[in-house]
């Protein structure tokens, strides 16, 4: 039933801590999931530096999906968009040819905040790399609900357990999922790739023993099964593979070339920075 097992890496990204899952040496993607990050958690106390906010950045190639289990984060982009997330919630932002964003912890820096969440990138089938950039916010109750024996869950985007959430670029699924002690789930099984995020928790599959902090990443079509041995929570994830991509920063995309030019662009200062967060940048590393 599994194919591999990911152990988080720890990341500093300068005042807060992130867990970094994908991608992988032995396994870049799950689907067309390219990269899995688990923000904090963290407890920030009143008057953090802006130094901790994440500054303008650019992406291409790929969609941004942030979704928090607590805390708040402040969203500003060059598409315009200017938008708090909250638990529970949904930021989907798609880069397509070009997007730059900024990240900040303003709720943090006034008066205090725990901030815990995930943020994966899903990458763009070939054809629609070079998409218009858009995004999109969605509130918790935009989005379906599971509940049955012990099992509740929200489908965050693609279709799984007989129901649609967000639609998505291509077939995928993503889903949290929280388990009572002893409660089990089967995760969907129409997808040629399939994993399972252990946010929290401990839990079994097919005996073995899995902790917070780990990616079970299981067979083709294998109807892998779940198990919680204590209360955990977990993030769902899968979809059909969208080909070999490239990765380098922020930048994802089948062509190295392209990724290139991107970089050329962010060097130049030819990609247009947030409506309403323009003073400051990351540079090109």
């Amino acid at each position: 039933m599994l194919e591999l097992v990911i152990d988080q890496r720890r990341r500093d990204l300068g005042g807060f801590e992130v867990g970094r899952v994908l991608p992988f040496a032995q396994r870049h993607m799950v689907g067309p999931f390219i990269f899995l990050d688990h923000i904090g958690p963290v407890d920030f106390p009143p008057g953090i530096p802006r130094t901790v906010d994440v500054r303008p950045h650019p992406h291409i190639g790929l969609s941004t999906v942030t979704y928090l289990f607590d805390g708040q984060i402040m969203h500003r982009d060059s598409v315009g968009m200017e938008q708090a997330i909250h638990p529970g919630e949904v930021n989907w932002m798609t880069a397509g040819r070009g997007i730059t964003h900024s990240e900040r912890f303003e709720k943090a820096r006034a008066s205090g905040d725990f901030v815990h969440g995930i943020q994966s990138w899903v990458a763009l089938p070939r054809e629609q790399e070079e998409c218009a950039p858009e995004f999109a916010h969605f509130g918790h109750e935009q989005l379906p609900v599971i509940e049955a024996g012990g099992v509740w869950g929200r489908l965050i985007a693609g279709r799984a357990f007989g129901l649609q959430a967000l639609r998505t670029q291509s077939p995928l699924f993503y889903v949290h999922l929280t388990l009572e002690a002893q409660a089990q789930v089967e995760l969907p099984s129409e997808y040629p790739e399939c994993a399972a995020y252990v946010v929290s928790g401990v839990v079994d599959v097919a005996g073995e023993t899995f902790r917070a902090g780990q990616l079970l990443v299981f067979k083709a079509y294998s109807k892998p099964v779940v198990r919680a041995i204590e209360a955990a929570t977990l993030m769902g994830l899968g979809g059909e593979p969208v080909g070999e991509r490239f990765i380098e920063w922020n930048f994802v995309s089948s062509s190295r070339e392209r990724i290139e030019q991107a970089k050329a662009d962010w060097r130049a200062g030819r990609m247009k920075l947030p409506d309403f967060d323009h003073d400051e940048f990351i540079p090109l590393p």
